[in-house]
């Protein structure tokens, strides 16, 4: 099979051709239709994080595609099912996050494409517990972004407590941020999109903000602020100045929700303002099996769109370069 592997974190992913593997005890084979790219896969290939995965591996945790064989004990999943492997390939379900239904925080996770081999192949092997089915109304190439894009930024409007009429401030339209903006209407929310391109906010405009701001050429946070302050600020930007400015556009009250996770993680927080004014600051990642499903369900019912764009495997680290100079629409596919 062709897969996309990371061999050295100073040197591009190399196209190569591995054996099928084989699926173990309580896994299943999946065929992948498609696979979206993250930014994250660029920051596992990339060795960015405090946490490094360890080469070689095969990137990957938005890949959509057809359970063709399953390992022994396997009756959750049968050989046609089409799944989606996402972020969360395993936890124990055992643990007290796992529980009380926070699965994403359990210390004994597996993530897909970081630390094991994730999607960016012909096919994968995936916990059978963990893939989820997607429905019929749902491509394949459009389950791809929805699988992490989609189900991180449905959790993130979901961890915010968006009720209608509050404002919400996106900050980064791109993958992430076009569904994000989406979300926050389905709550009921009044949104303003910040990004520093105006295509994305065009798009912004397009999917139904109420609001655009320019960053790269006005000061987000004295507009938002003109605006009547956001009750919300997702941040979703790789930029720690983004983050900063996303806090300094909330009203008294207001919660800045964390996501995206830059390479430079550490912002600067005004300790006196976050006191007076009762300001909460809540990391989300990602989202659970079950939140998943709700975002299959939302996306068939015809509730969300996904803006994406096809590219084929072999040229994965030109579309990594496509991602880094903020060239894409919203989200990179690859289509096998």
């Amino acid at each position: 099979m062709k897969a996309a592997v990371v061999t050295d974190f100073h040197a591009p992913l190399r196209i190569e051709d591995r054996p099928v593997p084989a699926p173990g005890p309580g896994q299943v084979l999946v065929r992948l239709e498609a696979c979206g790219l993250c930014h994250t896969d660029i920051h596992a290939a990339h060795g960015d994080w405090p946490v490094k995965p360890s080469p070689p591996f095969v990137p990957g945790h938005e890949g959509v595609g057809v359970v063709e064989a399953l390992g022994a004990g396997v009756s959750v999943r049968q050989i046609g099912d089409r799944v989606a492997i996402a972020w969360l390939g395993y936890a124990c379900g055992r643990c007290g996050y796992c529980i009380s239904g926070w699965e994403t925080l359990c210390e004994s996770q597996r993530n897909s494409g970081y630390s094991v081999d994730g999607a960016f192949a012909e096919y994968a092997v995936a916990d059978a517990d963990f893939v989820v089915p997607v429905p019929d109304g749902v491509s394949s190439f459009e389950a791809a972004p929805l699988t992490c894009a989609g189900v991180t930024t449905y959790k993130a409007i979901k961890v915010a407590g968006v009720s209608p009429t509050q404002t919400v401030a996106v900050f980064g339209i791109g993958g992430l941020g076009h569904l994000a903006l989406q979300y926050a209407r389905i709550a009921g929310g009044f949104v303003i999109g910040v990004d520093i391109t105006e295509p994305k906010l065009a798009l912004a405009t397009e999917l139904g903000a109420d609001h655009v701001v320019n960053a790269a050429t006005t000061d987000p946070v004295e507009e938002i602020a003109r605006l009547g302050g956001a009750d919300v600020a997702v941040a979703l930007a790789a930029s720690p100045r983004s983050f900063e400015q996303a806090f300094r556009s909330l009203r008294r009250g207001g919660r800045l929700v964390c996501v995206a996770l830059p390479a430079d993680g550490t912002m600067a927080i005004p300790i006196f303002d976050t006191v007076l004014k009762g300001i909460t600051i809540v990391g989300s990642i990602v989202g659970t099996r079950n939140d998943l499903a709700e975002v299959f369900r939302l996306h068939a019912a015809g509730r969300t769109r996904v803006i994406a764009a096809g590219r084929k495997i072999d040229d994965v680290n030109s579309c990594f370069d496509e991602v880094l100079a903020s060239t894409v629409p919203a989200r990179l596919v690859f289509e096998f």
